[in-house]
């Protein structure tokens, strides 16, 4: 490991041709959890947006590990849980750069960070974590 690099890669991005499979303002969550199935990162909420996440790790003798390549897919739900937008991103330089969209409502990328994250917080239902 000393001289070469070696690379890790984390994380699951459903491959297009499952994607396609997926139509929007027609299939539900339930149709998506069959499909593709449940991401390991949501929205806050167990009502929230999935985000399917994968990064390439570059480790290189004592450096640092490297994120070479990170891809998020971002499957957007509407209040009947019907799917609103499905986005594919890309993270370069620090940038978030869209790749895909198949949006019909606004793009998770038109609202900030903490815009999306703290938009549930008035929606938190203290049962929900027991």
């Amino acid at each position: 490991m000393g001289c070469t690099a070696t690379y890790r890669n984390h994380g699951y991005v459903p491959p297009d041709e499952d994607l396609q499979q997926l139509v929007v303002r027609v299939d539900t969550r339930t149709t998506v959890d069959d499909v593709i199935g449940v991401p390991s990162t949501s929205g806050l909420l167990g009502d929230g947006d999935y985000y399917y996440v994968r990064s390439r790790v570059r480790h290189f003798g004592m450096k640092r590990p490297e994120v070479i390549e990170r891809q998020v897919l971002v499957i957007s739900f509407d209040n009947s849980d019907v799917i609103a937008n499905i986005e594919r991103f890309d993270l370069r330089d620090g940038i978030i750069v869209p790749l895909s969209r198949r949006v019909t409502d606004s793009s998770v990328a038109e609202k900030g960070f903490l815009t999306q994250m703290l938009s549930n917080v008035g929606n938190l239902n203290p049962a929900d974590f027991f």
